[in-house]
């Protein structure tokens, strides 16, 4: 048991030694490297949630909670600010003198780690260039320690490079909104808010976007709306629920599409009947069928379980579902 559950735990949804970082890690190491002014009125677009989820490879709706912990926890601190390009201020995160000190004692302990380039052992701490972030070296190393010429992951805040599942999704949502707009061969400036609006919560990279808009011209492929609506919809609800920017978001693509409120809730019902099911989820579903192989679930593997949800977001009714599913299936 123990061995599949690390295994798993360990490799989350991103590609490399990222992986075997937790979400919490990873944001530390962001903010560490990004730190937010003292006494200043903007901060930069980096230290917001959209762009903190774009820097550590994580799902804009799963960033909350890991940040909300975080803060009780006297890591972080949070502030509203004049971010550039924003109409109104926005909540931007910082590192407090303890959350400074934990993220320093991590860098320095991933950068003492040696990785194998050319056939030679290297230390980390070496290979990094001047100004380079930490998550940005280590998006060059793969699970073996193994250091590439190109990156194994990169976030979407990138113009170029392979985006981790979660990022992937955003990037297919992004491709069929510009296929939609350029069906009659021009975008209007109706259409250029919308795409603005999410390209804006996913905090993707403008030269990606503007690749992402070259390949729907050239696909030309468009979708109904109906269809583009219910894949935001299935997307926004993997873990259940509609979190607050994401309601907002989905408003506004409602409204620009011109559906009414009865096409919205039967495209919601629609999405809950046939939900995306997360790699996340994947990953939790096959530890709890390892622990459940010989019908009970130990209190030691309890509380890696407990452990497990919180490191990926598994909610508590998400796994109530998954363990009342696999009982049902052994009785």
């Amino acid at each position: 048991m123990s061995r599949h559950f690390y295994g798993v735990m360990g490799r989350e949804v991103v590609d490399g030694y990222l992986g075997s970082l937790t979400t919490e890690e990873r944001m530390l190491l962001h903010l560490f490297d990004h730190t937010l002014p003292e006494g200043e009125w903007e901060a930069p677009a980096t230290l917001t949630q959209a762009g903190i989820s774009a820097a550590v490879h994580v799902q804009r709706k799963h960033v909350p909670r890991t940040l909300k912990r975080l803060e009780n926890r006297g890591d972080i601190t949070t502030s509203k600010r004049h971010v550039p390009g924003a109409k109104q201020r926005r909540q931007v995160y910082g590192l407090t003198s303890t959350g400074y000190q934990l993220a320093m004692d991590l860098r320095t302990k991933i950068l003492s780690q040696e990785v194998t380039m050319n056939g030679k052992k290297i230390s980390l701490s070496i290979l990094r260039k001047g100004g380079q972030s930490t998550l940005d070296l280590l998006s060059y190393v793969d699970e073996g320690m193994n250091y590439h010429t190109e990156p194994v992951v990169s976030p979407v805040s990138n113009p170029e490079g392979t985006a981790s599942l979660d990022a992937q999704a955003g990037e297919n949502l992004i491709r069929r909104l510009f296929a939609r707009a350029w069906e009659d061969g021009k975008i209007t400036m109706d259409e250029q808010y919308l795409l603005s609006e999410v390209v804006d919560f996913l905090g993707m990279h403008p030269e990606r976007v503007r690749r992402l808009s070259d390949e729907a011209r050239r696909d030309q492929k468009a979708p109904p709306p109906e269809e583009i609506y219910l894949d935001m919809l299935r997307q926004a609800m993997v873990d259940g629920e509609l979190v607050d920017d994401e309601i907002a978001l989905l408003e506004t693509v409602r409204i620009a599409y011109g559906f009414d409120r009865l096409t919205h809730d039967k495209l919601l019902n629609d999405a809950k009947k046939s939900p995306i099911v997360s790699e996340k989820l994947i990953t939790y579903k096959s530890t709890l069928i390892t622990a459940l192989d010989d019908g009970i679930i130990t209190n030691d593997e309890d509380a890696m379980l407990s452990t497990l949800r919180k490191t990926l977001g598994i909610t508590d009714s998400q796994h109530a579902s998954l363990l009342a599913e696999l009982r049902d299936k052994i009785k």
